[in-house]
């Protein structure tokens, strides 16, 4: 059997690599085989910090058994969704519409045209009460294909009629959109606990982005009221390390406190920018605690030997979820801490009598557990590098190295920034890389959008004219947003766009928000991303799943606000600035010609007056008096 796998650049298909079942790469020339052979193509899509996704690769790719009933009656294919989110989102809306439910293992069939005709995500080894078995679903299948074909037929083309939906009908947003958003999220918000909803509960930088921005342009207390009582609940519980620093990718309770394990670089960098912001308009020593033990923990973690960011950190160590970040009492008594000050007990709050770290009020031997901890064999680290994902640590870094006088960070933004130019731009954009080599697969909306706005986000710290940012919003413009796709590749039966944030936003949420930047650098009106936004405005009924679609909004109803600093001394007040539409720059359009030593705050081209007053300009940007910066 061949290894197709040996050579991939994700190290989610190397985990693979060696199973006795014969993988294929997404390609044409899988499925021609499929053809060749008149067998379906079974496509199993996942990530390498997945825990399910280890625990199926164990139960049946590595059984013999199952791997020859997969061989022998399909052409199977191993995707990365990190590396193909594309190929994910279209056969995650095809998993939905045929069993109202999607995740991570996911499971799909296809036919010779690469159109769904069944699909599942995890299937255990032997079917159990309620859930079928793997070995049971492939013969199923297998049979059907050779004695149902026309029915199988039939189930593909409804489905693919079914994704081919068109772009939903636009519907104007306006202020009234946000203050709907707001209603709804008061009655989904959990005023014990914070965040929304109930158990499992996802962290949603997103959605408290909207809310510091909302409170920030109207004064709405309560907005602010939910972002501090979430960010504070969640910092204190099991799914922030304690430790080490970072967050875990959710909690499976409702209180925060025990975390599904894996650490994942979008988690990261999108909640690092968004406890900056909260830091800013509020002061918070808790929100400043968290952004630098998050940033320390990406520079630690995650950088790459490149000088970018790895995908992620597994959930799994020792062949047990968690084992990595859990204590006993006698292991907290080691290092001189009182387990219960930490909420580690005699029974355990996790399993096997084991705990999960919560913060504990007062002194406490962090640095001694991390050493202890250090010892431990460490979860392993999917080292490719995301462009998009980089893009948001980038923004992120810089924002708070200059916000927060570290200028480390900033030194470690610019070299991220500067390596995802050198390697994944020349004539196309490319998603990934490992070990400075990037992979095939092309970039899709998500990575130019974030990419752009990296660029814009250094052009107002370190300088720039915020030329290659309008470069890059120009060509998603003509590749993506006036085709009305989310990927350039052709390799699919059906384009989707994704209109709804998620665990991340959005492509086409960030496009409108590259948009409306590329416009504030322009002196340009904020009509085109309004249009964007108008296109996905029927989610601001669920605006748990429209967070970021939402602060763009907040940003376009009160900018594009260009902030043209000329004076260096006012500098980092302007990057103070709360108010939801501003770019900071430091040269540009609005520059040219104008005297130094003063700051213009303008809109459309259109300027107050300038001023040198630093009470003046943070009257004019909203900074707060009781912001934590001069």
């Amino acid at each position: 059997m061949v290894n197709r796998l040996a050579n991939a650049t994700s190290p989610y298909l190397l985990q693979h690599a060696e199973n006795p079942v014969d993988w294929w790469e997404w390609g044409p020339e899988a499925f021609a085989e499929a053809k060749r052979r008149d067998v379906p193509v079974l496509l199993s899509v996942g990530y390498a910090a997945c825990h399910w996704c280890h625990v199926m690769a164990h139960e049946s790719f590595e059984d013999p058994d199952i791997a020859a009933l997969m061989n022998a009656g399909f052409v199977n294919i191993k995707v990365d969704r990190e590396e193909r989110p594309d190929i994910d989102a279209t056969y995650m809306a095809a998993t939905t519409a045929l069993t109202g439910r999607g995740g991570w293992p996911m499971t799909v069939f296809l036919d010779h045209e690469r159109r769904a005709f069944y699909a599942g995500t995890y299937f255990p080894p032997a079917s159990r009460p309620g859930m079928p078995g793997l070995p049971d679903v492939l013969q199923a299948v297998a049979g059907a294909w050779r004695d149902k074909r026309e029915q199988v037929a039939s189930q593909a083309a409804a489905i693919a009629e079914h994704l081919a939906q068109t772009m939903p009908d636009e519907r104007p947003v306006s202020e009234a959109t946000s203050e709907a958003a707001m209603r709804r999220l008061a009655e989904l918000f959990d005023p014990q606990w914070g965040g929304f909803g109930r158990a499992p509960k996802f962290p949603q930088p997103m959605v408290h982005e909207f809310l510091l921005r909302h409170h920030a342009r109207t004064g709405d207390g309560s907005a602010l009221a939910m972002v501090e009582n979430t960010l504070t609940a969640m910092a204190a519980g099991g799914m922030y390390d304690q430790v080490g620093g970072g967050f875990c990718r959710y909690s499976v309770d409702s209180r925060w406190l025990i975390p599904h394990f894996e650490k994942m670089l979008y988690d990261n960098a999108l909640l690092l920018r968004v406890y900056l912001h909260w830091w800013r308009e509020s002061g918070s020593p808790l929100a400043r605690s968290v952004v630098e033990q998050t940033a320390e923990f990406l520079l630690r973690e995650l950088r790459t030997p490149e000088g970018a960011f790895a995908a992620s950190l597994d959930a799994d160590s020792e062949g047990s979820e968690g084992a990595y970040y859990v204590w006993t009492p006698e292991q907290i008594r080691a290092a001189g801490g009182d387990p219960a000050m930490l909420g580690v007990t005699d029974a355990g709050t996790f399993e096997h009598g084991m705990s999960v770290i919560v913060r504990p009020q007062g002194e406490w031997p962090r640095d001694q557990l991390r050493e202890l901890r250090a010892q431990r064999p460490r979860p392993a680290r999917d080292d490719k590098v995301v462009l998009a994902w980089n893009a948001w640590a980038v923004q992120s870094l810089a924002e708070a190295g200059a916000l927060l006088d570290r200028p480390e960070w900033i030194d470690a933004a610019v070299t991220c920034r500067d390596l995802l130019w050198r390697i994944h731009v020349d004539d196309q954009v490319y998603r990934v890389s490992r070990d400075g080599v990037r992979g095939g697969a092309l970039g899709v909306l998500e990575d130019y959008a974030a990419l752009a706005l990296a660029e814009f986000t250094l052009a107002g710290v370190v300088g720039g004219d915020g030329a290659r940012g309008c470069e890059l919003v120009d060509e998603l413009v003509r590749r993506f947003v006036e085709p009305q796709r989310d990927t350039v590749a052709e390799d699919l039966p059906c384009g989707t766009v994704v209109m709804s944030d998620n665990a991340t936003p959005s492509g086409w949420s960030l496009a409108a928000e590259a948009v409306l930047t590329a416009a504030a650098w322009r002196g340009e009106p904020n009509d085109a991303a309004l249009q964007m936004l108008s296109r996905a405005a029927e989610l601001a009924d669920h605006p748990h799943f429209w967070g970021h679609g939402l602060s763009v909004l907040e940003a376009a109803l009160d900018g594009p606000v260009e902030v043209a600093v000329a004076e260096p001394a006012l500098h980092r007040l302007a990057l103070a600035s709360t108010r939801p539409g501003a770019v900071v720059a430091l040269a540009g359009p609005l520059l040219e010609g104008r005297p130094p030593g003063v700051v213009y705050v303008c809109r459309g081209f259109v300027c107050d007056a300038p001023t040198s007053d630093p009470e003046v300009l943070a009257g004019q940007l909203r900074v707060r008096e009781s912001s934590p910066l001069p």
